[in-house]
């Protein structure tokens, strides 16, 4: 059984450092699983995932020129693809239009709507209005 990259194959750890971990694979070869590929969640210590002469499986990620090669035991785990909500249907038509209504009525509409809207707010800015924090009188300065 040769390595390929793709492959899923057992191993055993054989080293344990502080960057990642060795490991045996098949036909007596050894390559490195980085401890960024060792699991999904943050690895502080490999020590805690892994331990001497265990079974691992793994997935070989890269072979490079000189025989190095690269594993990942995060990615040889089989997940099942995430289940995603089903997005919202939309309806784009608009619910408030006013069938029939040519345009200088829409325009008419629009420009009584927005005078009403205006009053409203310059009311509530009169009666909102505040001192800008000095008094009116001017104190002599001695």
């Amino acid at each position: 059984m040769s390595v390929e990259i793709g492959k899923v194959v057992e191993g055993a750890v054989t080293g344990i450092t502080n960057f990642g971990a060795f490991i045996q694979l098949p036909e007596g070869k050894t390559g490195l699983c980085h401890i960024s590929e060792v699991a999904d969640d943050y690895v502080k210590d490999i020590s805690t995932y892994l331990k001497q002469q265990q079974k691992v499986m793994v997935k070989v990620i890269s072979i490079d020129g000189n025989g190095k090669i690269s594993l990942s035991i995060r990615k040889a785990k089989e997940t099942p693809p995430k289940k995603t909500n089903q997005p919202m249907q939309i309806d784009w038509q608009k619910k408030n239009v006013e069938i029939g209504l040519s345009f200088e009525e829409k325009m008419n509409k629009f420009m009584k709507e927005s005078d009403e809207r205006q009053q409203q707010l310059k009311a509530h800015l009169k009666d909102s209005r505040r001192g800008n924090g000095f008094n009116a009188k001017k104190e002599s300065v001695r």
